[in-house]
């Protein structure tokens, strides 16, 4: 099994990577994980200062995994406070995984108002009733299917994937992809807020799902993703105060998202993550 060399200058946490919620196409299965990448269906686990995998070539695991970058200058950049210090101890190791545009972009729309089981299932039975059959050591999988699979589809054919009200918000960005195919560069080339503009002209992408998607596809790292959980975590040790504890309206989103870009920097993303990861585990305890 090919094996890649991690080290103090070059951490990695396979499994805090795999189970921080950035991802859905990926299982634990008889001590390893297993998930589909692309046309790839590929196994890795993680053996002390050894990153072993399958399915792929060492290229695609670094670029996949952004194991070239520089982990400790970023954890460093955005090492502000005695808090944040204690997330990065804990789940130091963990990256933000190089996401495909478009497989990106319907996740996150899947995402909303849904457990990660139920965005698990959503994206498992399109991959399933659409894509093409990947067959491996580890069974048979299925792509992730591309915006042409999906944009010659009716409604009813998504609806019946369990996507509900966000079949609609599906079929349209696949068509709208479809008819805009360079939209991946042309996204990836503007400024962080041009290219926020960019994601909430889709249909049902609003500021959270667009940020979900600059940070995990186009690497972004200033954006701060914000949810009920990260609005929690930034009220008690950042921005005392505000409304009652319910949806984040679109003031305060703003004002906490731009916060942390301003406190965090560059790669505000990245203290996103960590909190987030930091608040998730202690809700599992």
């Amino acid at each position: 099994m090919p094996a890649i060399t991690l080290s103090a200058a070059r951490p990695f946490d396979l499994d805090c990577t795999l189970d921080c919620g950035q991802l859905f196409r990926w299982q634990r299965r008889d001590g390893a994980w297993v998930g589909v990448v692309g046309d790839a269906v590929i196994a890795a686990r993680q053996e002390g200062p050894a990153l072993l995998f399958e399915g792929a070539d060492e290229r695609r695991i670094e670029r996949y995994f952004q194991l070239d970058l520089d982990l400790p200058a970023i954890l460093a950049s955005i090492d502000r406070d005695p808090f944040i210090h204690a997330a990065i101890a804990r789940h130091r190791g963990l990256r933000l995984v190089r996401q495909d545009p478009w497989e990106c972009l319907v996740s996150y729309i899947c995402a909303q108002n849904a457990s990660i089981p139920f965005i698990r299932c959503m994206i498992e039975n399109m991959a399933r009733c659409f894509g093409a059959p990947l067959p491996s050591p580890w069974g048979t999988h299925h792509a992730f299917p591309g915006p042409e699979a999906l944009a010659s589809r009716e409604l009813f054919d998504l609806r019946q994937c369990s996507l509900g009200y966000r079949a609609g918000y599906v079929l349209d960005a696949a068509r709208r992809v479809c008819g805009d195919p360079g939209w991946v560069e042309r996204v990836g080339a503007l400024s962080f807020e041009e290219a926020r503009a960019e994601l909430m002209a889709f249909r049902g992408v609003g500021r959270k799902v667009a940020d979900c998607i600059l940070l995990f596809a186009f690497q972004k790292f200033e954006s701060f993703p914000v949810d009920v959980w990260i609005r929690r975590v930034m009220r008690e040790h950042y921005l005392p105060g505000g409304g009652p504890d319910r949806g984040v309206s679109c003031r305060e989103y703003d004002a906490i998202a731009g916060f942390a870009r301003d406190y965090f920097g560059e790669y505000a993303g990245y203290a996103q993550e960590y909190l987030f990861a930091d608040a998730r585990a202690a809700r599992k305890k």
